[in-house]
C-alpha cells in the first residue's frame, strides 16, 4: 500500500492510501462483450470472430509492449535507446521468413503465373515525399498508425485527433493516386528474389537486419553505456 504526504500544522504526515480497484473484471467482460458483439455481426461466419479476437489480442500486446515504429526511429535520435528499434528489426525479421515463405509457395503453387512482382511499389519520388512527410508527421503527433490506434483506445484526445487527420490524409492520397503516379513512370522496382534468387533474398534480408541489429546495440552502448 502506497503512502500520501500532507500537512497537518506544519507538519508531513504519511496517511495509507487507498489501493485501487482492480480494473481485470471489467476488462475481461468488456472484452467477452467484444467478441460476442463480433460474433453477432459475422452473421455465422466463421472466420470474422476469429479477425476480431486476433485484432483484440494484437490491440493488447500493442498497448502492454508499447511497440511503437515512431519510438523506433525516434529514441535513438533523442534519448539513445534502441529497444524499440531492436524490436521493430526482430519483428521485421520474422515477417520477413513468415512473407517469404507464403510468396515462394504461391509462386510454386502457379508457376506459370508471375506472381513475383505482384505487390512490389517502384521506388520514386512519390515514395521519398510520402517517407518524409509521414515521418515527420508521427515524430509530431507522437505515434505511427499501430501507436494512434492503441492511444486512441486509451482515450488520449491528442491521438484522436491525429486519428481524423491521418485518416483525412489517406482519402486525400488515395484521390490523388493517378497524379502521384506519372512520376513512378520510370521509377525502378526492386525484388530481391529477381536479383538474388529467393533463397539467397531471404540470406541476404536477414544479414541486413542482422547488422543493423548489430548497429542498434552499438549506438545505445555509445549513448547509455548499456544495451540492456
Amino acid at each position: 500500500m502506497s503512502e500520501v504526504n500532507t500537512k497537518v500544522g506544519g507538519e508531513r504526515v504519511r496517511k495509507p492510501r487507498k489501493p485501487k480497484k482492480s480494473q481485470i473484471p471489467y476488462a475481461i467482460l468488456v472484452t467477452i462483450l467484444m467478441i460476442a458483439f463480433g460474433s453477432y455481426l459475422a452473421g455465422g461466419s466463421n472466420k470474422l470472430p476469429v479477425y476480431w479476437g486476433f485484432g483484440i489480442a494484437f490491440g493488447y500486446i500493442l498497448q502492454r509492449s508499447r511497440f511503437c515504429f515512431t519510438a523506433a526511429f525516434r529514441d535513438p535520435c533523442i534519448t539513445g535507446s534502441t529497444s524499440v528499434t531492436r524490436a521493430v528489426l526482430v519483428a521485421v525479421a520474422v515477417g520477413s521468413v513468415g512473407f517469404w515463405a507464403i510468396k515462394y509457395a504461391g509462386v510454386l503453387a502457379n508457376a506459370d503465373s508471375n506472381l513475383n512482382m505482384v505487390g512490389v511499389a517502384p521506388i520514386g519520388l512519390p515514395l521519398a515525399v510520402g517517407a518524409v512527410l509521414f515521418g515527420i508527421g508521427m515524430v509530431i503527433a507522437g505515434g505511427c498508425a499501430s501507436g494512434t490506434l492503441m492511444r486512441v483506445g486509451e482515450g488520449f484526445t491528442m491521438q484522436m485527433l491525429s486519428l481524423v487527420f491521418f485518416i483525412a490524409g489517406s482519402f486525400w492520397g488515395a484521390h490523388d493516386m493517378n497524379f502521384w503516379s506519372k512520376f513512378n513512370t520510370n521509377a525502378p522496382k526492386i525484388f530481391l528474389p529477381d536479383v538474388f534468387g529467393w533463397f539467397g533474398a531471404i540470406v541476404v534480408q536477414g544479414l541486413i537486419i542482422v547488422l543493423l541489429y548489430i548497429a542498434a546495440v552499438k549506438w545505445q552502448e555509445k549513448k547509455m553505456g548499456s544495451a540492456e
